[in-house]
């Protein structure tokens, strides 16, 4: 008797057998083969056919998992609320943009899900406060590095001698440059301009606020330094948004765009940068004048200074694990003009 067969069983694919049988009896035992052949086939197709669920990733913007920063992998959990009273930091300004202070628990009135509460307590002291630095390295802002570096410096010398610092510097991809420190000088010395690449913004917001589960103190905030929109992250701008909504971090942002933006990242990179900060009572602060950055960022330092807490327990606790609106109103002494106020805009409540 003569068999020939042709048989391959790449996974996924059809197994194809050809016999060449001279008689009934062993055309039996080919059918009996070919039984056997499909059967130890089948498990190998079935494994192929399990359905892997991976977060979206920007096609344009892969890459091998070798080369991504572990903490660029790590999925950190929604912060949920689960404390009898909340804390909501305020920023207060005049219509020219300076801060003000020396108002009292009476010139505020916050409101949860519209319904009024109760401020049960307000505080001004400069508490201690964890800041992580976003900082970005990549070739465009080779003209505008002296300047960025030296708003850094600025904001640093807004200190409280407790304070503690990170540093992210970011092109291509986002590093961790200095963990915390209580060393402005650290952080200063690792401030150095590197090859010229594409800017991922988002991924390098990602890194800050999972570096934050690390801080040591209840005030947390990012600040973000660079020269254009997001055009090479993992994450997408709705991801990030929702994580920044999650956490009790304030963001603020300094956009270095020029007057007339030549991509369209640096074109909507003013709307990316407020978008994550608005929600977490921060602010973006877009300059097209290099010459102002330091000044912005000494601002900035001297607002996180300078803040309101209001304390107020919610009159009914929620337990159901959705966003929660916040809104502070303002009741100012007579004779003032018309203030504004930057505040959270609410938060996750804890879930049963």
């Amino acid at each position: 008797m003569r068999c020939r067969t042709n048989c391959r069983t790449a996974p996924g694919s059809t197994v194809h057998a050809h016999f060449h049988i001279p008689s009934a009896s062993a055309r039996a035992l080919a059918a009996a083969l070919t039984l056997l052949l499909l059967c130890a086939v089948m498990p190998a197709a079935a494994q192929e056919a399990e359905v892997h669920i991976a977060p979206r990733i920007d096609s344009s913007a892969k890459a091998p998992d070798a080369l991504i920063d572990p903490a660029l992998k790590t999925h950190t959990k929604p912060l949920r609320s689960d404390v009898e009273m909340v804390l909501v930091p305020v920023t207060v300004t005049d219509p020219r943009d300076r801060l003000v202070t020396g108002l009292a628990k009476e010139n505020f009135q916050i409101f949860q899900d519209k319904q009024k509460q109760e401020v049960r307590h307000l505080s001004s002291e400069d508490a201690p406060i964890s800041v992580g630095i976003v900082f970005d390295m990549s070739g465009s802002m080779k003209d505008k590095f002296d300047k960025a570096s030296e708003a850094v410096v600025q904001f640093m010398r807004t200190a409280n001698p407790d304070d503690e610092f990170f540093l992210i510097g970011f092109s291509d991809k986002p590093q961790l440059l200095t963990d915390f420190t209580n060393s402005p000088s650290e952080i200063q010395n690792k401030l150095v301009l590197t090859a010229p690449g594409r800017t991922a913004l988002l991924d390098a917001t990602y890194m800050g606020m999972n570096q934050m589960r690390h801080a040591r103190h209840r005030r947390k905030a990012l600040l973000i330094i660079s020269d254009g929109g997001d055009n090479h992250s993992r994450y997408s701008e709705s991801e990030i948004k929702s994580i920044v909504q999650e956490a009790d971090v304030q963001i603020y942002a300094i956009g270095l765009f020029d007057q007339y933006p030549r991509t369209p990242e640096e074109r909507f990179g003013p709307l990316l940068l407020a978008g994550m900060t608005d929600v977490t009572g921060g602010r973006t602060f877009v300059l097209d004048n290099l010459n102002a950055l330091p000044d912005v960022a000494a601002k900035i330092g001297a607002e996180l200074r300078n803040q309101y807490v209001i304390a107020y327990v919610p009159q009914q606790k929620p337990k159901d694990g959705k966003w929660h609106k916040i809104r502070v109103k303002l009741l100012p002494p007579k004779g003032l003009p018309s203030l504004n106020v930057h505040a959270r805009k609410g938060y996750y409540a804890a879930a049963e």
